[in-house]
């Protein structure tokens, strides 16, 4: 966390911006966010102890962290923009929730293999990717 913050710092400097109280307050709650958190998510959870920030100061701070690469937005399809911190050492793919909006993260290597095979096949080299399914969670389905 602390080389994430130094990485954030950092970047502020080279575009001339000072690291605030406010952007650290975010920062801090950004990275210990355990869900993929909106804008609205994360100044609802900040409006709570922290009043004294706004809306428009989280989503500008959010902007940044994607920016300076500590965290990657994300649409996943519910009409928000949601933030996934870049931190994560292992790739990971998303299953997402259409009745409730749920976000499963989740690894699997023959996934993995497979989508390396294809890409042999075509003779093209994969430098990144994302994989996001669609469907219903077991309580949204009733199972």
């Amino acid at each position: 966390m602390q080389e994430t913050k130094q990485v954030f710092r950092e970047f502020l400097l080279t575009k001339g911006l000072k690291s605030t109280r406010q952007r650290e307050i975010i920062l801090d709650a950004f990275l210990r966010s355990k869900t993929h958190p909106s804008i609205e998510d994360l100044y609802l959870k900040l409006r709570k102890k922290h009043p004294n920030i706004g809306y428009a100061t989280v989503y500008r701070t959010l902007k940044l962290f994607a920016e300076c690469g500590i965290a990657a937005e994300r649409n996943f399809g519910d009409g928000q923009r949601r933030y996934e911190s870049t931190n994560s050492v292992e790739h990971h793919d998303h299953l997402i929730c259409t009745g409730c909006g749920r976000i499963i993260e989740f690894e699997n290597l023959g996934i993995e293999r497979l989508q390396e095979d294809v890409a042999r096949e075509h003779g093209f080299r994969i430098e990144n990717h994302r994989l996001e399914i669609f469907g219903t969670c077991p309580e949204c389905a009733g199972s």
